[in-house]
C-alpha cells in the first residue's frame, strides 16, 4: 500500500534548519513515496533501522543522517494506505534525553521549525 505522510512540510522546515541534515531528510522522504506497505514490519525492509517503541503506542522512531538525527512517528495501517503521522523530530541528543524520562511514547513537539 502507498504510504500518506502527515506533516510533511515539519521535515522539511526542520532539515532546512539543519542544513547538514538536508539530504537524508530528502532521502527519508523519497523512500517513504516509493514504499509498499502492507504490515508494520515491511517499514523494516525500507528502513533497516527503524525500531518500533513499543507498549502498544503504534510508534516507531526513524534514525535520519547517521544516527544524528531521530524521527518519531505514529502508524496507522487503513484499508487502502499507510498513514505516517510525525509526532516528534529532534537531534540523537533530545531523542534520549526523552528516552530517560520515558516520553517517547508520548512526545508530541509540532513545531513548524521555520
Amino acid at each position: 500500500m502507498r504510504i500518506n505522510l502527515n506533516k510533511q512540510q515539519t521535515i522539511q522546515n526542520y532539515a532546512h534548519k539543519h542544513a547538514e541534515s538536508k539530504a537524508s531528510f530528502e532521502d527519508f522522504i523519497n523512500k517513504i513515496k516509493a514504499a509498499d506497505w502492507d504490515i508494520p514490519e515491511d517499514m523494516k525492509a525500507t528502513f533497516g533501522s527503524v525500531d518500533a517503541l513499543g507498549k502498544g503506542s503504534e510508534r516507531v522512531v526513524f534514525n535520519i543522517g547517521g544516527n544524528n538525527h531521530r524521527l518519531i512517528c505514529k502508524y496507522k495501517f487503513r484499508e487502502t494506505y499507510a498513514a505516517l503521522y510525525v509526532c516528534w523530530l529532534g537531534i540523537h541528543a533530545e531523542y534520549t534525553a526523552l528516552c530517560k524520562k520515558n516520553e517517547q511514547y508520548t512526545a508530541e513537539n509540532h513545531k513548524d521549525f521555520s
